[in-house]
């Protein structure tokens, strides 16, 4: 697992990005990702850990995302 960071959000559209720990690129996030947590959307600055893979044109995204305690500082 990997940690990183919400770098932002829209919880309108359900996706956003994290910034990965240790890395410079940032990764796609979906809400339907958001491992059992009971969150429905994340918020900027949240601490994640999540695993990544590669979609089917070859991006990297973050799946099994958990997030901790909510920052809510939208």
């Amino acid at each position: 697992m990997l940690e990183g960071r919400v770098k932002w959000f829209n919880e309108n559209k359900g996706y956003g990005f994290i910034s990965v720990k240790g890395q410079s690129k940032d990764v796609f996030a979906h809400i339907n990702d958001v491992h059992d947590s009971g969150y429905d959307k994340l918020y900027k600055s949240d601490i994640v850990e999540f695993e990544l893979v590669e979609d089917r044109i070859g991006r990297t995204q973050a799946v099994n995302i958990t997030a901790y305690e909510p920052v809510k500082s939208n």
